[in-house]
């Protein structure tokens, strides 16, 4: 028999049942009604505004995605072999004009995927790549796992979830299954459930339950066009045409933002954000839809320098002492519309390496420039930005092709410590041929001690680097300075890593900075210092009235605030069970609903903690509660039928698998689990039927294909299972305990065969 356990497949996304919380509920829903009807697409605003249309039209956002022209393409599509170990790609043009992708399996199966969508265009300095999307029927658009860089000029694709070894080029030796997007599972726009794209690479993108389906994509454009960043133009055009505009435009002049505002209207696609649950479109409040603040709590993707280990983009411009104690935004150095480079007085430069960018604000460092560089004037080395803006390669992309991105934290060559981070300082984008040692000698000896980095930051890097005690120098330094992405990662790290649940005692020092924290204006700072305060100190009286009346103040920010408060709370908890502390959880996941209550994300977690913890009663009761509240995800009902098999109840189980495949008949994990359920009852035909819609609608989920050859082997139909057991190891090569029944299958059929 197949060694290979029934697996109970569940994807984590929690509002008790009993009294009311202690908190006044949340505010009503935002009155920020952005829709989709409100945008009008760029030729619109091309009427009146015709030469930065044109302008816009040949940037790289006007030229950021579209369709699969001979433009914009990287690649010809001309029928030439992309060769796996175990597939040809063949990338072709039908006569109708249409690209396609053609994948030959060398099992003999045949797919052809149409593409509907091209995303990039190779256009970055640093390395360029550009996706492919192909429509589903679940009604989403995907990428396609195969890539195209444009330095390399090769395919490529993304191994890190598989391989973990980052982009590679796609070769002979490498196999289909090694590329972590096949079958085709990241989803172009914001699905949660799956790896995503979120809002960025286009414009207006939306994800919207259809009839019948999930979901159903649509979006104004593949670039980025002039509502991606003004909000939506319904309200400004019509007032235009009406001929009654007055002072009020019907839309924010961004020239007159402040430095914070002109920085914010970037971030939402140049930094790594977390969602908060709620859809964005640009002219809804980003602050209610996503944090730029969040993601440096729990995630580790950036150091406490602000250099990205992923794909944070320019998020560390906001670690920039230019933009922390200057007045430095992005369009100071980036024309908004034409994408070329300018000063900060707005005068045109001649490309990203012209020192007029740093020289309009340091006109003393051109004075004598080879005194302050120690390198040839006009020489690379003299460039302001070889040094203070060197282009990184980003850790989690690997070293296989080239993807560097300039370092928008604009530090000073640190090379020693540069190197302990594990990334090429700037001295050795020169100077390949020497050691980081070498190089620390020799920029001590030419500037003397370096300038020292903000203390709170340097503290950040000696609590990631292990030293836990430099925690408190963290905190006394970042609560007395304005480096916003500082004070966020150091109270997120001591939430996460500190603080628990009613804690006997809290020291002073600690319980002043959560209480300084949670009086900002910030909401990101102010729902730290108030989840602090929940998680350490939530069952004093005392502080519970120190929350109430903040609450009661926090005015317009009070969603943005709940939302990021229950995130954070729900982030202790989520650290919690996966360490098996199932009580402690629960104690935290409750404390996240008492601020948020109708937080449906928040009680099916709490529900997986209490299935854990052996009460899947109670687990049943926040399942229930979390599917009333948002009908249309499938995982509640797939883990309510979860909790329901836990306690004997088949029909129950299969009933609520039913009714998860009703809402999305192509989600793979109800008919996965159905299949248990009739596995466990022997009801071998059904099983088979249930695990074949599984393997049908994800083929890269290797238990659904082991669990299949189990039911197969159990209803005597041996060839049958072997292919399944092949298609999993696809995806889990190693598994010794399929191979080895394999061999038992070959070897049975060649006993038949001698017999």
């Amino acid at each position: 028999m197949l060694a290979v356990a029934v697996v109970a497949f569940v994807i984590v996304r929690g509002r008790p049942d009993g009294p009311p919380p202690a908190f006044p509920p949340p505010a009503g829903a935002s009155g920020n009604a952005v829709s989709f009807d409100d945008f009008l697409g760029a030729d619109a605003c091309a009427e009146c505004h015709t030469g930065i249309a044109q302008v816009w039209q040949a940037s790289t956002h006007g030229r950021a995605g579209g369709e699969a022209t001979d433009d914009l393409l990287l690649s010809p599509f001309d029928g030439t072999p992309i060769r796996f170990a175990d597939a040809i790609v063949i990338p072709r043009t039908q006569p109708d004009g249409r690209r396609v992708f053609i994948v030959a399996r060398e099992n003999g199966t045949e797919q052809t995927f149409m593409v509907d969508g091209v995303v990039g265009g190779g256009h970055m300095l640093g390395g360029g790549t550009q996706g492919y999307l192909t429509s589903y029927e679940d009604g989403t658009l995907r990428f396609l796992p195969f890539e195209r860089v444009r330095l390399e000029d090769t395919w490529f694709c993304n191994t890190d979830t598989r391989l973990d070894r980052g982009w590679l080029p796609i070769t002979d030796r490498m196999r289909l299954a090694d590329c972590g997007d096949w079958p085709p599972v990241r989803v172009f726009g914001n699905l949660p459930r799956f790896a995503n794209c979120q809002e960025c690479h286009g414009s207006q993108i939306e994800i919207a339950p259809a009839p019948e389906r999930p979901s159903n994509t649509r979006l104004s454009s593949l670039s980025i066009d002039c509502e991606a960043c003004h909000g939506p133009g319904r309200t400004h055009v019509e007032a235009v045409r009406s001929d009654s505009a007055g002072a009020d435009i019907g839309m924010t002049a961004l020239a007159t933002l402040s430095k914070d505002e002109s920085v914010a209207v970037c971030m939402p696609c140049h930094a790594l954000k977390d969602g908060l649950g709620q859809d964005w479109l640009a002219g809804r409040e980003f602050d209610e839809s996503y944090s730029v603040m969040l993601p440096l709590i729990s995630n580790g993707d950036i150091f406490a320098d602000g250099r990205p280990r992923t794909f944070a983009y320019q998020q560390g411009h906001l670690w920039s002492d230019c933009f922390i104690s200057g007045s430095m935004t992005c369009v100071d150095c980036h024309d908004p519309h034409a994408q070329n480079y300018r000063d900060a007085n707005y005068e045109p430069l001649s490309s990203p390496f012209d020192d007029g960018q740093c020289i309009a604000c340091h006109p003393s460092k051109a004075v004598d420039t080879a005194r302050h560089t120690y390198h040839a004037p006009n020489s690379t080395g003299s460039r302001c930005v070889s040094c203070h803006m060197p282009y990184i390669q980003q850790p989690d992309v690997g070293d296989a092709l080239r993807y560097a991105r300039s370092d928008h934290t604009i530090p000073v060559p640190r090379p020693a410590a540069d190197n302990a981070l594990g990334i090429r300082n700037a001295c050795q984008t020169c100077h390949a041929d020497r050691d980081a040692a070498s190089l620390e000698r020799q920029a001590t000896e030419w500037w003397g001690g370096l300038k020292p980095r903000p203390p709170g930051v340097d503290a950040l890097l000696r609590v990631q680097a292990g030293d836990a005690g430099a925690l408190d120098d963290a905190l006394d330094a970042v609560s007395t300075g304005r480096h916003r992405p500082a004070l966020a990662m150091t109270l997120g790290l001591l939430i996460t890593g500190r603080l628990r649940a009613d804690m006997p005692d809290l020291d002073d020092a600690t319980d002043g900075h959560l209480r300084a924290a949670a009086s900002s204006d910030d909401p990101d700072i102010a729902a730290l210092g108030l989840a602090g305060l929940h998680l350490a100190r939530g069952n004093r009286d005392a502080t519970r009235r120190i929350l109430t009346d903040r609450l009661a103040s926090l005015g317009d920010m009070e969603r943005a605030v709940r939302s990021r408060w229950a995130i954070i709370l729900g982030t202790v908890a989520d650290n919690l069970r996966a360490t098996d502390q199932l009580a402690d959880a629960i104690a935290v996941y409750d404390k996240a609903l008492e601020i948020d209550p109708d937080n449906a994300a928040v009680l099916l977690r709490r529900g997986l903690a209490r299935a854990a913890a052996g009460d899947p009663g109670s687990a049943e009761a926040d399942y229930l509660r979390s599917i009333q509240l948002d009908s249309l995800d499938t995982l509640p009902w797939v883990n309510l039928g979860i909790a329901r098999a836990a306690q004997g109840d088949g029909a129950g189980a299969i009933a609520a698998y039913r009714s998860a495949s009703r809402i999305d008949p192509r989600d793979p994990l109800p008919w996965f689990n159905m299949g248990n359920v009739y596995l466990r009852a022997n009801r071998h035909v059904d099983a088979i039927d249930a695990y074949r819609r599984a393997v049908e609608f994800a083929p890269g989920l290797p238990a659904a294909h082991f669990n299949l050859a189990r039911a197969l082997i159990a209803a005597d139909r041996l060839d049958e299972a072997r292919v399944a057991l092949r298609a999993g190891l696809e995806f889990e090569p190693g598994n010794e305990a399929a191979r080895q029944t394999i061999a038992r299958i070959d070897s049975i059929a060649g006993s038949s065969d001698q017999r």
